[in-house]
């Protein structure tokens, strides 16, 4: 797929905001420095924003929903129908992610990228309907390279949406019995790990089944390492629907100028494919959390990602991101509303 949308280089930051931003942290009222990584985020926001003044007030969530033919395998603790059951409950209103978007004042969006059992349009959720959920990637790639063009795509257009909104930050969430195999396997092959390193107990798989998934995923990537020729095809042999939008949502979110802020571990996967795919748009991403999957943090130091925060989450669906929110809208308005020095009448040599 030679010339790609998602190949397209990121917008660059503004340089001179960030300069101004920076400038201004040096004539608040407080020691420099005082206020630790908030400072820096609002420096970075500013930057990436190409305002002298950074603002958080404009969210925007996408939820991705999709089934994942390795769910076959035992792999989850739940049974595959769980994926519509819940985005049924998004449309509903009752997950988390719910409450927490609410909260925020948050725009949320929710879609369905494929279902193995469709039961109906859902009210509120956009129905692409790519596949009937990815094949069994334990047998065959778990998708064509068109279907996985149009899950790119799909995460793409998410991001043009919000851009419509004029939206001050992007956040992605995953909804998709078996997704935390198909993440696990991408990881393994961008970073040329074992199973062993990256599989996590996703929705609660112990012991036993904990190994069982191991052996599961290790035979598949026996099965496709040989055919990995660049991360496109690691996404297409082993991704999720909802991954490939992710990653895809990752890439026009930079080229669009709109700073993500990235879930947890099934988010980071996606995340570590996009970069792989388009090295310009690291700088535009954001880490909310460090998720309780252990191997989650695996993947932050391949992304060389320090999160927010870490509350030992591991829901998904975009709740950690959402959670850390605040935390960013704290940086912008400290970094806007404080006096400084010569506002304040205080003199900067007592600090």
């Amino acid at each position: 797929m030679n010339g790609a949308w998602w190949q397209t280089r990121a917008r660059d930051a503004d340089a001179g905001r960030r300069a101004q931003a920076l400038a201004r942290q040096t004539q608040l009222t407080k020691p420099q420095g005082a206020l630790g990584r908030l400072e820096q985020l609002a420096v970075n926001l500013a930057g990436l924003q190409g305002r002298s003044q950074p603002s958080m007030e404009r969210i925007w969530i996408s939820i991705f929903a999709a089934d994942h033919g390795i769910a076959q395998e035992g792999v989850s603790a739940y049974p595959q129908e769980v994926t519509g059951q819940m985005l049924a409950n998004f449309a509903g209103g009752g997950a988390a992610i719910n409450v927490l978007a609410r909260h925020l004042g948050a725009e949320l969006e929710l879609l369905n990228l494929g279902l193995v059992d469709e039961s109906g349009p859902l009210p509120g959720v956009r129905q692409l309907k790519i596949a009937a959920g990815t094949n069994n990637f334990l047998h065959a790639p778990a998708m064509s390279e068109v279907q996985c063009a149009h899950a790119l795509l799909a995460g793409r257009e998410a991001v043009l949406r919000s851009s419509e909104k004029d939206t001050d930050l992007f956040i992605g969430g995953d909804m998709g019995i078996g997704n935390t195999s198909s993440a696990c396997a991408l990881a393994c092959l961008l970073l040329d790990m074992p199973a062993v390193r990256l599989v996590g107990a996703g929705t609660g798989m112990k012991n036993g089944g904990l190994q069982h998934k191991t052996r599961v995923i290790e035979a598949a990537l026996k099965l496709h390492r040989p055919h990995i020729s660049s991360p496109l095809e690691a996404l297409v042999r082993v991704g999720g629907l909802e991954i490939a939008a992710l990653a895809g949502a990752y890439m026009a979110a930079a080229q669009e100028g709109i700073p993500v802020l990235v879930d947890g571990y099934i988010c980071s996967a996606a995340a570590l494919c996009a970069t792989r795919m388009n090295p310009s748009i690291i700088p535009w991403l954001l880490y909310s959390h460090r998720s309780a999957e252990p191997c989650h943090q695996e993947l932050l130091d391949a992304l060389d990602a320090e999160p927010l925060i870490a509350l030992e989450m591991r829901l998904g669906e975009a709740s950690g991101a959402a959670v850390a929110v605040p935390l960013l809208q704290s940086a912008c308005r400290l970094h806007n509303e404080m006096a400084t020095f010569k506002e304040a009448a205080v003199s900067g040599s007592l600090f």
